[in-house]
């Protein structure tokens, strides 16, 4: 029996503290005194808010207790949209005054319709305390001229010289109607860039017309283009707002120079000519003009068999590049490639040069210079001779008559 009641009396005891400590988890822990959104106070009226956009709620409130850890929370709900935020742990003491911001951002979601109420709750609390409000209603609406490039199609990797292919969905996300949009499709590095118009696009309350249109572009890509990564950037614009996305694509190159050379580096005596064969490319489907502009200096003179290079489509032509050094020393020079005004290819060149010309070369010229002379002189000896030489005189007999 009396083990009976020892058990009756622990389980009301268990009771009394869980009910305790419920009313002690329900206690209030602040007053709310104001709330500021988007630099609008409350004061018990709808606030309207942009979709979109990133505003701040500042929170006025005087604590009721003295404690630790406390945190702010603020919940932003309607029927498609949802945003929270939560501030850090910070303490308060009875009896000041506290504020708090936060910052929310507000989503698109409004499905059909270009404005939505939404219920804002704020709570405040820690492990012992805790205050929270629902009563702040939100009006959340369509900016009033907004357009939101749904998606940008394309490969993600496109050869140099093709015609690459992009797919743009444009759709109408603003409170009004959007007149004469404009979209534009570039590739800056490479100087690329093509824009093409896509009329008007009405906003969701007209229902009956559709807000979303889909336009097909198409970039071409320069032979020249080196390989690497690209940004595609895409803009929509028209007199009342710009949207703009981007995305990362790979050119691929299989010429990923223009100029093609032997040695890029080459060792002459003083006042030798060091020659270098270069072959310049022209992976493009039409006929090029290629200008070719060798660097020279005091110490290097420079030149080039061919200073304007026509190269038939899918086709190489080699040049020859001559440096002739004027002074010991290492010397380097850029040979550039032009088309047109554009220069295509820069590629450095360097010739070593020690010593003078060959002394062989030099006894070469001499002594091919006194065969010369002494031949001549012979040839002048022998033509004297027969100058000097007396013709033979003959004794012509002719007939007499008696």
């Amino acid at each position: 029996m009396n083990k009976k009641n020892l058990m009756v009396f622990f389980l009301t005891l268990a009771s009394i503290l869980l009910v305790v400590s419920n009313v002690a988890a329900t206690q209030e822990i602040v007053i709310i005194d104001s709330v500021k959104i988007a630099d609008i106070y409350t004061n018990g009226n709808d606030v309207s808010v942009i979709a979109g956009e990133t505003i701040n709620v500042k929170v006025f409130f005087t604590a009721l207790v003295t404690t630790a850890d406390v945190k702010v929370k603020l919940d932003l709900e309607g029927e498609k949209i949802e945003a929270e935020a939560t501030s850090v742990p910070f303490n308060i003491e009875e009896g000041k005054k506290y504020a708090k911001t936060l910052t929310l951002k507000i989503p698109y979601e409004l499905q059909d319709e270009v404005s939505e109420d939404a219920v804002l709750d704020i709570k405040i609390w820690n492990k012992d305390f805790r205050t929270e409000n629902s009563d702040i209603n939100v009006r959340v609406q369509r900016p009033s001229y907004n357009a939101e490039i749904m998606s940008i199609s394309s490969t993600q990797t496109v050869e140099a010289g093709e015609l690459y292919q992009i797919d743009i969905v444009l759709k109408n996300n603003g409170y009004n109607d959007l007149d004469n949009l404009y979209v534009t499709a570039k590739i800056s590095s490479l100087g690329v860039e093509r824009t093409v118009y896509f009329g008007d696009l009405v906003s969701i309350k007209d229902k009956h017309d559709d807000d979303t249109e889909a336009r097909r572009f198409y970039l071409q890509i320069p032979f020249e283009a080196k390989a690497g990564m690209y940004t595609l950037e895409v803009e929509a614009s028209n007199n009342d707002m710009i949207a703009s996305e981007s995305k990362q694509i790979i050119i691929k190159n299989e010429f990923s120079s223009n100029i093609l050379v032997d040695k890029t580096r080459k060792a002459v005596a003083v006042g030798e000519d060091a020659e270098f064969e270069l072959v310049v490319a022209n992976p493009s489907n039409k006929l090029r003009v290629f200008r070719i502009v060798t660097e020279s200096d005091s110490d290097l003179t420079t030149s080039s068999n061919m200073q304007l290079v026509t190269v038939p489509a899918g086709s190489t032509k080699t040049i020859t590049i001559t440096a002739h050094p004027n002074s010991e020393g290492e010397f380097s020079f850029d040979v550039s490639v032009f088309a047109g005004e554009n220069i295509v290819e820069v590629t450095t060149l360097s010739v070593y040069a020690s010593g003078k010309a060959s002394s062989n070369d030099s006894n070469s010229v001499v002594a091919l210079t006194i065969i010369l002379g002494i031949i001549f002189l012979v040839l002048l000896g022998i033509l004297f001779v027969l100058l000097r030489k007396k013709p033979v005189k003959t004794e012509e007999f002719g007939e007499s008559y008696y």
